[in-house]
This record gives structure tokens, C-alpha cells and sequence, in this order.
């Protein structure tokens, strides 16, 4: 069994609008799973729910084979990042750290020791005696970090955390927060809209729509192979035409053919395909015609929106070969570039 799942969670409000629709999702120990998805789509009222902030209309919530559906939230063994930090202005780095340890009155010398331990592990030293107005953002970030990880939780977890940081400090911080993750083999619940810093340090992601989870996966293959049109128009796949499917070989609705990967052969029905623009090849015996309409320069390479027979295409070329606007050219796709969603 998994050491976190949800299972059919519903959450409505007032009986009407619902916002999680028979959610389920299981985590590995010591895993970092991020939520990720548009704002709307249900991720952080997936966290409140874990964190026992609201109570699900239905299902159930288990940690370690724990049933922790109907268990209050300070009665939960968690810890929890905010996106605004939620720091105390008036109290030290190491008084804001030790606070969860004094209110389950631990013993001093304890405190004092797991105090200098975790601001170790954040790259605190030498910062505990400074007040946050004192801090830069990432180091305010690293201190509610500390004191999150400080009363050793059973589970973290981080609600868009990087929100306020410049874009600099955004990478630099989640680096840092997937390498104390790992030292510590905490498992970890982060929740983003932030594509590439999602994608960056997950051991898996649950792409979030309208309440439901469209492909929970490891980030590699919901980059390479998503399973919707919902998801790969999420993640940045900008080609898109109809198909119908017989064995390995698709027909787009103007009758070309193509051939695609064995990975699809269980497919079935009306089908959706997509294929990235640096997937689509340039050559003169090109198996689909079409025309230049548009060329735009991305610096190391060139993008050509084409027209085609089976649709407007956009299509990346190296910076060796130009193109012309007007210019009849062919293209031609790898059958293991085709991707077949469910529409």
C-alpha cells in the first residue's frame, strides 16, 4: 500500500458547485508529487484537504494505512509552506524555527539542538539571531522551510512557496528545496502552476483539470507522451488535427496517412494527434505539402507557421537552411513523434 492516498475524494460547495470529483491519487514514501494545473482546477483545495484545512464530502484521506479523513488539522503530523511565508515579524530566524518544538514543549537543550540542525541543512548558519525584516526573500523562504521540517513531519507540504521570488531566485531556491527534500527523504506535496519549476525537481506530476487528475505520471513522460488534448495543450504541444486510427496507421480528415508507434496499437476510435514543432522535418520529398505563411526567428533556430493540407502547422527549422515566406516546401513526421491523445 502507499504511504499517502486519496481515494474518490468529492468537495463541493453548498451541495452545488463542485470542485473535486471522485479525486484519487497515491504517493511513495520520500516521493515529491507536485499538483500542478491552471488556477481553478482543484490543486489547492487538494492540499487543503490533505492538511485537514477543509473536510472532503466524500472519500477518504490515509497516511501510513492511517485513516486521517475526519482528524483535525493540528492534530496531523504535517508541515506547511505558504506562499507569503507566514513568519513571525517579532520573533528571531531561530525563535521562528523552534516555534512548533515550544508548542509541544520540548525540552530546551532538545530544541536547541534540532534549531541548529535545521538551519544547517537551509543554509542558515549564522543567521539565527536576525529578525525576517532582515532577510532576503529566498532566505525568509528557507526559514518557514526550517521550521516547516523541524518538528520532523510525516508529510510537507508547499503551496506555491516560490510565488514571490524573482525568477533568478525561483531556480536557485528550487534546487535548494529538492536537495534538502532528498536529505531529509520527506515526502513532499507541492503545489504550482509553474510548469518548469514543477517538472524541474518531481519525482512525479498530477496534471489538474476542472477537479480531476487528466495524467498523474513521472514528469519525463507527460513531457514525451500525454495521454489528452488537455494536457499536451498544457504542457505546450501547439499542432493539432483529427484522426481516425486502423492498426498503426492514422487518417487525418483531408485522407493523409501516417504512421505512428506501436506504443498505440490498443487505441481506439476518433481520435485527436499532435506533434511538436521540432519534431516536424523540412525537405523538398516532404510526404505533406505546404506553404510558408509566416517565419519568425527564435535565435538558434527559425519558426515557420506552414499551411497545409491537413491544417496550419508550426514548424521549427535550424538556423543552417532559411526559408522564405511564400516557399512551397515538404515536411515529414517520425511515426515515434506522432502523438494520439484521447480527445
Amino acid at each position: 500500500m502507499s504511504f499517502v492516498e486519496l481515494k474518490d475524494i468529492d468537495v463541493s460547495y453548498d451541495g452545488k458547485q463542485s470542485i473535486l470529483k471522485e479525486l484519487s491519487i497515491a504517493m511513495e514514501k520520500g516521493e515529491l508529487v507536485s499538483l500542478l494545473g491552471p488556477s481553478g482546477c482543484g490543486k489547492t483545495t487538494t492540499l487543503r484537504v490533505i492538511a485537514g484545512l477543509i473536510k472532503p464530502t466524500s472519500g477518504d484521506f490515509m497516511v501510513n494505512n492511517k485513516n486521517l479523513t475526519s482528524v483535525p488539522v493540528h492534530k496531523r503530523q504535517f508541515g506547511m509552506v505558504f506562499q507569503s511565508y507566514a513568519l513571525f515579524p517579532h520573533l528571531t530566524v531561530e525563535e521562528n524555527v523552534a516555534f512548533g518544538l515550544r508548542l509541544r514543549k520540548e525540552k530546551k537543550e532538545v530544541i536547541d539542538k534540532k534549531v541548529e540542525e535545521m538551519l544547517s541543512a537551509c543554509g542558515l548558519d549564522g543567521f539565527s539571531k536576525r529578525y525576517p525584516k532582515q532577510l532576503s526573500g529566498g532566505q525568509r523562504q528557507r526559514v518557514a522551510l526550517a521550521r516547516a521540517l523541524v518538528v520532523e513531519p510525516d508529510l510537507l507540504l508547499l503551496d506555491e512557496p516560490l510565488s514571490n521570488l524573482d525568477a533568478k531566485l525561483r531556480v536557485a531556491m528550487r534546487i535548494e528545496i529538492k536537495r534538502i527534500q532528498q536529505k531529509l527523504g520527506i515526502t513532499t506535496v507541492f503545489v504550482t502552476h509553474d510548469q518548469e519549476e514543477c517538472f524541474s525537481i518531481s519525482d512525479r506530476v498530477a496534471i489538474m483539470n476542472r477537479g480531476i487528475i487528466e495524467q498523474y505520471d513521472t514528469p519525463e513522460m507527460i513531457y514525451r507522451y500525454p495521454k489528452t488534448e488537455f494536457v499536451a495543450r498544457f504542457i505546450g504541444f501547439e499542432n493539432f488535427f483529427k484522426v481516425k486510427k486502423k492498426d498503426l496507421v492514422v487518417m487525418t480528415e483531408s485522407g493523409v496517412e501516417l504512421h505512428v508507434s506501436e506504443r498505440y496499437v490498443k487505441l481506439t476510435g476518433d481520435l485527436m494527434a499532435t506533434i511538436r514543432p521540432e519534431d516536424i522535418s523540412i525537405s523538398s520529398t516532404g510526404l505533406i505539402k505546404g506553404r510558408i505563411l509566416v517565419r519568425t526567428f527564435l535565435g538558434k533556430s527559425y519558426q515557420y507557421e506552414v499551411e497545409t493540407e491537413i491544417g496550419s502547422l508550426l514548424v521549427n527549422g535550424d538556423d543552417h537552411q532559411m526559408y522564405e515566406v511564400g516557399q512551397e516546401i515538404g515536411l515529414d513526421f517520425s511515426k515515434e513523434k506522432i502523438i494520439l491523445l484521447n480527445k
